[in-house]
């Protein structure tokens, strides 16, 4: 692993883990405070880069995109729930 990827790994770390305490929480209460309209661009575009990043064969781009894809998925599936 070079420089670069550590960078990369240890950024992929950190975002991910950003969205941890969040889904957790949505989670535990069954309620999502987020707004709807952000939530449904951010599983969107994370979505499509975690397509582009599985193109470009980034692992860690793919990882990191497809994890944030993932959690925001629980959040809008919980925020589709609530009405």
């Amino acid at each position: 692993m070079n420089g670069g990827e550590v960078i990369g790994l240890l950024g992929m770390l950190l975002l991910v883990s950003a969205w941890v305490p969040q889904t957790w929480e949505t989670v535990k209460t069954r309620k999502c405070p987020l707004n709807m309209k952000f939530i449904v661009i951010y599983v969107t575009a994370a979505t499509l880069l975690t397509i582009y990043s599985w193109i470009i064969g980034d692992w860690i781009f793919f990882t990191l995109n497809f994890l944030s894809a993932f959690q925001s998925a629980i959040n809008l599936a919980v925020k589709l729930m609530e009405k």
